[in-house]
């Protein structure tokens, strides 16, 4: 298993978005869902209990691969569970 690094804007992303650094990793070891994304990234989805909001999320962690190591990308969270987990429009 390749190494896991986070660019500076997803570290930023973190904190600024309030999510939890552990709940990213959980993302990587065990998502949800998975698709493909532009220029050869991959974006895993899982869903979780945001501690800030206090409410269901689905965490979308944006993850580049290279040679020697997966590079988070960018980390997002959203309420619209459907549309993320299930491909839907909601």
């Amino acid at each position: 298993m390749k190494p896991v690094r986070g660019s500076a804007h997803a570290l930023e992303s973190l904190r600024d978005r309030e999510i939890e650094r552990r709940e990213a990793e959980r993302t990587l070891e065990a998502p949800d869902r998975q698709l493909a994304g532009r220029g050869g990234r991959e974006i895993l989805f899982r869903k979780y209990d945001d501690v800030v909001l206090q409410q269901p999320m689905v965490l979308c962690v944006v993850v580049e691969e290279q040679a020697d190591e997966r590079v988070v990308v960018t980390a997002y969270k959203s309420s619209k569970i459907e549309k993320y987990l299930t491909g839907g429009t909601a």
